[in-house]
């Protein structure tokens, strides 16, 4: 999973990183949700197994907090094979990516994270090196340079990104599978709090894992964040007692709504609709108003709005719509009623 900016928990903390990790399913069978991937991904597997070979490579698309790092380890475990972690901002230079592949040992999986982010040069070592196992190591420069071939070991290169139309045609195609991760139904993350709480030794009332859920944006990530946010409250201010009554007003206090937006995604409507009328507004106007970077804007509030449709992305700019309103308690202006939508655009509008 990519690094995701998280208003509630800016900073995941060492502790919550480890018990983050220790609540990792470590087989499809445990993996919950996305059953649709996981069953093509059991099919993948189960078929490098009989040949005795290694999988093919695996492209995991999707939003963050979905689950992909825990796919990369789940294949590794699976498989029987180690894994090596790396991120496409890490590798910057063709060295960088030759040193890692000629440290690769048979079989094992080698698990790159924000994919989109290689440099050029670096991506276009890959291509060979997923295709032919090999890489060119330059030894020299100018004239006299000359291309060594370095045979590496057969591996399973899995890459994760959030970012998938980034990617470049050339290296799309050398993936054997690729796996589109979709956000999760409430009743998938009910399932992933109890079993999560019950390893943790927590009790947690079915019907707080119900509340917690709905305002969890269909991503395991945050609806695990909001469990220990909730557990805090819980212990300090309920007996330990995890009921609904207590995660909602936990929930409240986090800023937290029935929906699921919290504090920045609020800020942003309301920017909208009592700052600019309801739009269009640019969103370098925007992230000013609600002093945010204008990537804060984009990539962590935008997405849930307009998939929740409270905002739409036009080629003049951002325009709150008629669920937005009235979800502030506002009336909407009378030239937004009835008004026909306007065509999203997927570049969002300018200044």
């Amino acid at each position: 999973m990519t690094a995701e900016t998280d208003p509630l928990d800016p900073h995941v903390h060492s502790d919550d990183q480890a018990a983050e990790s220790a609540l990792r399913p470590s087989s499809l069978a445990e993996f919950g949700g996305q059953r649709r991937v996981s069953e093509q991904l059991g099919l993948v597997l189960a078929g490098a197994r009989h040949r005795g070979t290694s999988p093919d490579h695996v492209l995991l698309s999707g939003p963050p907090g979905l689950g992909k790092t825990t796919l990369a380890l789940i294949i590794a475990a699976e498989m029987g094979a180690p894994i090596r972690i790396s991120s496409g901002p890490a590798i910057q230079h063709a060295g960088d990516l030759a040193a890692i592949l000629s440290g690769l040992t048979e079989g094992e999986v080698f698990f790159l994270d924000e994919i989109h982010r290689m440099s050029r040069p670096a991506e276009e070592m890959l291509y060979l090196a997923m295709e032919d196992f090999r890489v060119d190591v330059v030894v020299g420069k100018g004239p006299g340079a000359t291309a060594i071939p370095l045979e590496i070991p057969r591996f399973t290169l899995v890459g994760a990104t959030t970012r998938a139309g980034l990617l470049p045609g050339p290296l799309r195609d050398r993936f054997g599978f690729t796996a589109q991760l979709d956000f999760y139904a409430a009743a998938d993350l009910e399932k992933i709090l109890v079993r999560s709480a019950a390893l943790l030794g927590i009790h947690l009332d079915r019907s707080a894992a119900v509340e917690i859920a709905s305002r969890s944006r269909g991503t395991p990530r945050i609806a695990n964040r909001l469990r220990r946010r909730v557990r805090d409250y819980a212990q300090v201010k309920a007996d330990g007692l995890l009921t609904r009554d207590v995660a909602r007003s936990a929930l409240e206090l986090y800023e937290v709504d029935p929906l699921g937006l919290d504090r920045l995604d609020r800020a942003v409507l309301d920017a909208i609709c009592r700052g600019f009328g309801g739009g269009p507004v640019g969103l370098t106007t925007l992230a000013l108003a609600v002093a945010e970077e204008t990537e804060t804007v984009e990539e962590v509030a935008e997405p849930f709005l307009v998939r929740e449709g409270f905002l739409m992305r036009t080629p003049r700019g951002r325009v709150a719509t008629q669920r937005a309103w009235r979800h502030l308690g506002l009336t909407p202006p009378a030239g937004i009623i009835g008004q026909p939508p306007v065509a999203p655009d997927l570049f969002g509008g300018s200044d």
